[in-house]
């Protein structure tokens, strides 16, 4: 049974990156940090493209509708993601993150649990990271939660230094929220879209917006990514609509 290695590797990512975070006294160089975000970009697009190539099936059109199904569920998702104000939610949580961080850099006895706060907002709200616990609870697919993993180690190197070791307990909200999501995606609704096949509409959604995450990455344009999380539930019901 699937037990949220996606999310496990999540939280020891995070206790690893604030271990070398305090072992190291000086940041990576601009030239480095450069390079590991284009790694983690180009890994990013890799394994969402590896999820559309792993959920479609059949011959050219067929495979063509079904990534037709999967964009068209994005667009209809992303209507509803605005209608929901699911990015003005992420945005007002993101908010709220910089004003620990604020408070803790002028507030110095509050900075250890100003900096847990934070770290756990921040690294819970990341849609990567609902993408990843969904794919892994409903394929056994780890692979972007385990690229996210690297992200939040390069991410707590650096806000170990501000805040300290006790930032580096957010490691374990992380595992029990994306846990959470993966166990729920698994036990509830794996088998329900198993029984009407409808998994591989939710896997190949998930692997575009994926694409989506690794733009965002690359700094080539600005996308309101938490708006494209509904996709994943219209995807099941169009393409069951349009069978």
């Amino acid at each position: 049974m699937n037990v949220a290695t996606g999310a496990f590797l999540n939280a020891i990512g995070i206790l690893a990156g604030a271990l070398f975070g305090l072992a190291q006294r000086a940041p990576p160089s601009a030239r480095v940090q450069d390079f590991l975000r284009r790694a983690l970009g180009a890994a990013t697009a890799f394994f969402g493209l590896r999820l559309v190539w792993l959920n479609v099936n059949g011959t050219f059109w067929p495979c063509a509708r079904q990534i037709l199904i999967a964009l068209l569920a994005i667009v209809l998702g992303n209507l509803a993601g605005k209608i929901l104000s699911l990015q003005k939610i992420s945005n007002r949580l993101g908010q709220f993150a910089g004003k620990l961080i604020s408070s803790a850099q002028s507030n110095p006895p509050r900075k250890g649990a100003a900096g847990f706060n934070a770290c756990a907002i921040l690294f819970c709200a990341a849609p990567l990271g609902i993408l990843g616990a969904v794919t892994d609870g409903l394929a056994g697919d780890f692979c972007l939660l385990a690229v996210k993993a690297v992200m939040d180690a390069l991410a707590m190197a650096g806000f170990v230094k501000i805040f300290g070791w006790p930032s580096a307990l957010s490691a374990f909200p992380v595992y029990f929220f994306l846990g959470a999501v993966t166990l729920a995606c698994q036990l509830y609704a794996g088998p329900f879209l198993d029984s009407h096949n409808l998994i591989y509409p939710v896997s190949t959604a998930a692997g575009l917006i994926a694409c989506a995450v690794a733009l965002v990455i690359f700094e080539v344009r600005k996308v309101e990514l938490a708006n494209f999380l509904p996709a994943l539930a219209v995807a099941p019901l169009l393409t069951k609509l349009l069978a």
